[in-house]
C-alpha cells in the first residue's frame, strides 16, 4: 500500500469512528464535520459516512450581473494578519482568498488548497495545493506562496499579528522554526511541527489568514490588490464606504461557480441601527451587516427577512488585571457574583442566545465541558468588596455606544449597583472606543466565533497573547491549553477543557453572559447571503435569483 493511500485509509477510518459516535447521539452533526474535516476529510465523504448528502450549493441558482448594497463599517485597512475585525478581511474577499474556509455547517472545505492530510499525532500535516490557481497580475499559484505566507504569519516582531500566536508549532524564538515547512513540489508542501496542534488548519480559515502575493510588503491591500479572486477594489473611504467590482482582467480559479455580482457597494452607516432602518426604507442598502435586537423583526415588517446563525460569538465584559484594583481575584469574583447573566441575556440581548458561563468556552465547541453553574449572590459580592476596603470605591463600566453591546453593559452595571456596590457606566463611540481597546480597565469587547474552544483561548487568555486584553497570565492555565491543543480527540481534550474552565471562572477573568445568536436580514430576490456564523462576507457568492 502506498503512503497517500495508507494516509487516506488512517483519516477514514477516524472520521468512521466519529460517524459512529455522531450516529449514537455522542457527537451533534457539526461537531462531527468540525472534527472530521480538520483532519483533512472531504465534506462530501463526511456526510456520506453519517448516512448524508452534502447540502447542494445555492450559487447554482444565481444570474449573472447586478449590483448589491450592504450596510457594513469600513475600518482603515493594513496588514491582513493584523486584522482584528471581519470588516477589514470582509472588503478584500473578493480578491484575497484563503487556503481553507469555515462553513455554516461546521465543515472545514478547502480553497485555495485542494486538500490536507494530518498523521495520526497530529504533528505532520501534508497541504496539497490546488492546480490551475494564479494571482491576477499572471503569476502562478504554488507551493512556495503558501509557504511564504505561513512565514509571514509566524513573524512575532510584527506589532498586532495574532497569527504568530495561532502558529506556535511552528515557530521558535518568533520566527519560522527552521526545517518546519517542507516544500515537497510546486503544489505540495509538508508542514513538521513541534507538538501536536489540532487547531493549526482550522486557524487558517481565520479572517488575518488572508493570502497575500509574495510582493506585499505589508501595506495596504486595497492599495495593492494583488490576489487570487475574481473581483478588485473601486473605491476605499474608511467610515463612509467602499466599492468593489469583477475584475475584467483575471481568470479565477473557480469560473462558473460565484462572481455573480457586477458590484458590490458597502455604505458605513455608523452604529445606529435606526439609520441602516432609513436607509432600507430608502431603498439605499438591500442587506445589512449584521442585525440585532428589536431591529430584526422591524426589518422584517418592512420586507426584509432574517436568516440567523447560532454561534459561538459572545461580549467579553473583563477585567485588566493589569490596573489596580482588578489584579484583586477577590474583586473580580465578587463583581462576576453580582451578575445573574441570564437577566443580561435578556435585557442586553433581547434573549436572542443561550445563557454563558464565564469561561468563554460554548455547548458548540467539541471539547467543552459541563462545569457547575457560575455562583449568583449579591449580597456575598457586597460583603467581599467590603471586605477588601473598596465599600466606597467606584467602579467604571466603559463600553462602545452600539445599541446591544450599550444595553448588555447597563444591564451588567444595574446588577452590579443593586448588589450595593458604586459604579459607573462610561459609552464611547466607536473610533474613540477601539483606538485603546486593549487597555480599558474595565469593559466589553465582542468576540466572534472560533470552531474550535482552544482557538479562541490561545488568542484571548494565553499569557502573552496579542489579544489578551485581560492581562490574564496563569502557568498552570498555559500548561493545561498545550496539552489540549495536542490532543486530537475531543472527548479526551474534554478533559483537560474541565480544568482550563474552571481556572478561568475561579480566576475571575470575565464575566461572560451570553453566546449570540446572530442575523442578517436581505431584500428578496438575493441568494446565498445568509447570515454566516463567523461574520463572514463571501460576496463572490452572493447573487440575484
Amino acid at each position: 500500500m502506498t503512503q497517500k493511500k495508507r494516509k487516506a485509509t488512517e483519516l477514514h477510518h477516524a472520521a468512521k469512528m466519529y460517524a459512529r459516535e455522531c450516529r449514537e447521539g455522542k457527537l451533534s452533526r457539526r461537531e462531527f464535520l468540525t472534527r472530521a474535516t480538520a483532519l483533512g476529510v472531504a465534506a462530501p465523504t463526511a456526510y456520506g459516512l453519517i448516512g448524508l448528502a452534502a447540502p447542494e450549493a445555492q450559487a447554482q441558482t444565481a444570474q449573472m450581473g447586478g449590483t448589491l448594497r450592504m450596510q457594513m463599517d469600513i475600518k482603515a485597512q493594513r496588514d491582513p494578519r493584523t486584522w482584528d475585525w471581519s470588516e477589514l478581511a470582509n472588503v478584500c474577499r473578493g480578491w484575497l482568498e484563503w487556503l481553507v474556509s469555515y462553513e455554516r455547517d461546521g465543515s472545514v472545505k478547502p480553497v485555495l488548497l485542494e486538500s490536507w492530510e494530518a498523521n495520526d499525532d497530529a504533528t505532520v500535516y501534508t497541504l496539497n495545493v490546488r492546480p490551475g490557481v494564479t494571482w491576477n497580475n499572471g503569476d502562478a499559484f504554488t507551493s512556495a506562496d503558501v509557504a511564504h505566507n505561513i512565514e509571514r504569519w509566524c513573524d512575532a516582531s510584527v506589532e498586532g499579528n495574532s497569527m504568530a500566536g495561532r502558529m506556535s508549532a511552528i515557530s521558535e524564538d518568533g520566527q519560522l522554526r527552521e526545517g518546519a515547512i517542507e516544500i515537497v513540489d510546486d503544489l505540495t508542501l509538508r508542514l513538521h511541527l513541534s507538538s501536536p496542534d489540532i487547531a493549526i488548519i482550522v486557524n487558517m480559515s481565520d479572517y488575518p489568514a488572508a493570502v497575500v502575493h509574495p510582493s506585499f510588503t505589508g501595506d495596504d491591500p486595497v492599495g495593492n490588490p494583488i490576489g487570487t479572486g475574481p473581483y478588485r477594489p473601486v473605491s476605499h473611504d474608511t467610515g463612509i464606504g467602499a466599492v468593489i467590482e469583477r475584475n475584467p482582467d483575471h481568470t479565477w480559479w473557480n469560473e462558473g461557480n460565484g462572481a455573480y455580482l457586477d458590484r458590490i457597494e458597502f455604505l458605513d452607516l455608523g452604529t445606529d441601527p435606526s439609520a441602516w432602518m432609513a436607509a432600507a426604507e430608502g431603498g439605499e442598502i438591500d442587506l445589512t451587516y449584521q442585525t440585532t435586537g428589536d431591529f430584526v423583526m422591524l426589518f422584517e415588517a418592512i420586507g426584509m427577512p432574517s436568516s440567523e446563525a447560532v454561534t459561538a460569538s459572545t461580549l467579553a465584559v473583563r477585567f485588566n488585571q493589569s490596573d489596580a484594583p482588578y489584579d484583586n481575584v477577590n474583586v473580580r469574583r465578587a463583581l462576576q457574583m453580582a451578575v445573574n447573566n441570564e437577566i443580561v441575556l435578556e435585557l442586553g440581548y433581547n434573549d436572542l442566545g443561550t445563557v454563558a458561563e464565564n469561561h468563554h468556552v460554548s455547548p458548540l465547541h467539541p471539547e467543552y465541558a459541563e462545569i457547575p453553574a457560575p455562583e449568583f449572590d449579591p449580597e456575598q459580592a457586597r460583603a467581599m468588596i467590603e471586605a477588601e476596603g473598596l465599600a466606597d470605591h467606584e467602579f467604571e463600566l466603559i463600553s462602545i455606544d452600539d445599541n446591544w453591546q450599550a444595553a448588555t453593559c447597563d444591564s451588567v452595571a444595574a446588577q452590579i449597583r443593586a448588589a450595593g456596590i458604586n459604579i459607573r457606566r462610561t459609552i464611547l463611540p466607536g473610533a474613540t472606543f477601539w483606538n485603546d481597546w486593549l487597555n480599558y480597565p474595565f469593559s466589553s469587547t465582542e468576540w466572534n466565533m472560533r470552531p474550535l474552544g482552544v482557538q479562541v483561548l490561545n488568542l484571548a487568555y494565553r499569557s502573552g497573547a496579542s489579544w489578551n486584553e485581560a492581562g490574564f497570565a496563569n502557568a498552570e492555565f498555559d500548561a493545561l491549553l498545550d496539552e489540549a491543543n495536542g490532543i486530537a480527540d475531543a472527548d479526551q481534550r474534554r478533559e483537560v477543557m474541565r480544568n482550563i474552565q474552571q481556572i478561568l471562572r475561579d480566576e475571575g477573568v470575565l464575566i461572560q453572559p451570553y453566546w449570540r445568536s446572530l442575523f442578517r436580514n436581505v431584500r428578496p430576490g438575493i441568494v446565498n447571503a445568509e447570515m454566516h456564523p463567523t461574520f463572514e462576507v463571501r460576496y463572490q457568492q452572493y447573487g440575484l435569483s
